[in-house]
């Protein structure tokens, strides 16, 4: 062969993949514009689209690239077929890696969709991805001549094998997937376990389920937890709850008078205090003749666990300057202690009270 001839082909190869480079460098531009664009609208799957574009622009502008300059470069047949296998093994796990991430997006923005905005559920986004990818792993050894029937095999003999090593791992995915199956808890619950860690559900992934106290701080809990403890649900079967607030009045109170004030201050509180249920109704029970005073029951309403502590802090406050008002009093806790005398017999007994 010519030597004129082989540098002809080099500088060929070469125009050929300086094309793809800029057609890499353009899609890549126009990837990340379309990208930039979609994310302004409220619709997710344009950017889904956008990413799926974003993540194949360059490789396979480079890999078109470099397909084109092998058939130019190589005119041996075998070395040509070996490249075109690596290139297609390539294109393959580049194709599914965009793929496992384009569907573990869809599998997450349906699960936003269903659970709200608050939800963050990685489980089955990652059980996705290993599936594609999986596929894809699978789809590359066939292309590349390597028989899979005894690989699936072993894979059968093996996968026994792991999950007997793995056995509190699977527990843990397995309990994941039911808890989210049954809507037992969701991401974006407030939970309350038996053993007494508490918090909102932040995300339930393969392993275990991050909850976010009230201070802010992140406790990981297994999966496998929720399937033998006793928890208790504050956002089921719906977020609003039920608040009880404890208090007492003198005996010397107008009962009446007490009902119709603290109904009109907790009426004043729904209706004001963020996180208040308006129309809900205000109850007043009164139930114990105690020491000091007379104690009653208020019940009030919220919208989810994490108002309460604001609606409290409004109802105290507001009650308390109400009852100074109309003169109401809130007794303190008293004690009287009798002393017998045995000095004299006809002293009489004296009475020392002070608050306990």
């Amino acid at each position: 062969m010519p030597v004129w001839w082989n540098w002809g082909q080099a500088i060929a190869a070469s125009v050929v993949m300086v094309i793809a480079i800029g057609i890499a460098v353009a899609s890549r531009m126009l990837a990340g514009r379309l990208n930039r664009r979609a994310g302004d609208t409220r619709w997710a799957w344009d950017d889904l689209a956008a990413k799926l574009l974003h993540d194949l622009a360059v490789p396979m502008s480079l890999l078109g690239g470099a397909w084109i300059a092998a058939e130019i470069l190589i005119p041996n047949h075998d070395a040509l077929n070996y490249t075109r296998k690596v290139l297609t093994a390539i294109t393959i796990i580049i194709v599914s890696l965009a793929l496992a991430r384009l569907i573990a997006g869809i599998v997450t923005s349906v699960a936003m969709a269903r659970q709200g905005v608050a939800a963050n559920v990685t489980i089955f986004a990652n059980i996705t991805r290993v599936l594609v990818l999986g596929i894809g792993l699978l789809v590359m050894l066939q292309s590349l001549g390597v028989s899979i029937t005894p690989l699936l095999g072993a894979l059968g003999v093996g996968g026994l094998a792991v999950a007997l090593a793995l056995q509190d791992t699977l527990a843990n995915l397995f309990a994941g997937v039911h808890v989210l199956a049954s809507k037992t808890i969701e991401p974006g619950d407030y939970i309350r376990l038996s053993s007494g860690q508490e918090g909102y559900v932040v995300d339930i992934n393969w392993r275990n389920t991050s909850i976010r106290t009230l201070s802010d701080n992140i406790e990981v809990i297994p999966n496998q937890r929720f399937s033998d403890t006793i928890l208790t649900n504050y956002h089921r079967p719906a977020q609003d709850m039920g608040l009880l607030l404890q208090a007492s009045v003198a005996y010397e109170s107008d009962l009446e008078q007490v009902e119709k004030v603290v109904i009109e201050v907790g009426q004043e509180v729904m209706a004001e205090v963020e996180g208040g249920v308006a129309d809900a109704e205000v109850l007043v029970r009164f139930h114990t003749f105690g020491d000091s005073g007379i104690g009653f029951t208020v019940i009030l309403r919220t919208g989810e666990f994490g108002d309460q502590f604001r609606i409290k802090h409004e109802f105290v406050k507001r009650l308390h300057r109400r009852f100074r008002a109309e003169r109401i009093d809130i007794p303190l806790p008293v004690l009287r202690v009798r002393n017998e005398n045995g000095r004299t017999g006809n002293t009489p007994p004296s009475e020392i009270a002070f608050d306990r």
